[in-house]
Parts: structure tokens; sequence; C-alpha cells
């Protein structure tokens, strides 16, 4: 994830190479079906959030976390915070075991990959 901000990659290649970004906060989900989704967002509003990251480790599981969507319409409903599906890039061993499952063969499901979904020669570089 840290390479992947660095170099804007992935799903942070929304941000400007000029742009400052900072961590200011990192948890899990706590597991299904996502405990810490209740009370974690708060604390990182504290910490001055903007922008939550939910990881690509979300998109890339198998399965595929079930609960994406209700995180993604939670917490921006209740904290006011934005909220972008992924992180670094989808690796390329990740991709084409999906893709062979027909796990993302979606509209929903190619939406939410699409920020984590670069070129090959990118998604080689994070295998």
């Amino acid at each position: 994830m840290l390479r992947s901000m660095r170099e804007r990659e992935g799903a942070f290649s929304i941000y400007s190479k000029d742009e400052e970004i900072e961590i200011v906060g990192y948890t899990s989900c706590g597991g299904c079906p996502g405990g810490n989704i209740e009370y974690a967002p708060e604390e990182m509003k504290k910490n001055g959030v903007e922008v939550i990251h939910l990881a690509t480790g979300m998109l890339v599981g198998y399965p595929p976390c079930p609960y994406i969507e209700h995180f993604k319409n939670f917490i921006p409903e209740k904290y006011g915070i934005k909220i972008v599906v992924g992180t670094h890039p989808i690796p390329e061993k990740y991709f084409k075991t999906h893709d062979a499952l027909g796990t993302w063969d979606t509209v929903e499901w190619e939406k939410l990959i699409e920020p984590t979904l670069p070129d090959v020669e990118t998604r080689l570089k994070y295998d």
C-alpha cells in the first residue's frame, strides 16, 4: 500500500503526484461482518481523515468481501467521509485467478475493481 501511495498507482492514482497525502489511521474491518466499520471511522475522523481507502485485499480475497458495498454506503452516510475502494493495484496472479473463476463478471464488480486494475505491466510489479 505504501509503495502504491508513493507512486500514485492503483486507487491512489486519483491523487496528483504534487498533492501531499498522509496516512492518519489504519485498521482492519475486524472480520466478518465488519464490526470495526461501526466505530473506526469515527476515530479516524478525529485524527483528520478526509478519505478512507478500503483495501484491495477486500477485492482479491476469496471470496471477495461480501460487505464492501455496505461499507461503501455506510461510512459516508454515518460519518461524512469519502470512500475509495482499493489501495494498491491488483496483482496479476490474483487477476488471473479471479478472471478464470468469473468472480468479477458483473457490472457491479467491474466498477469496484476498476480503480485497482491497471495494465498488465503494473499488475506484474505487484505480484
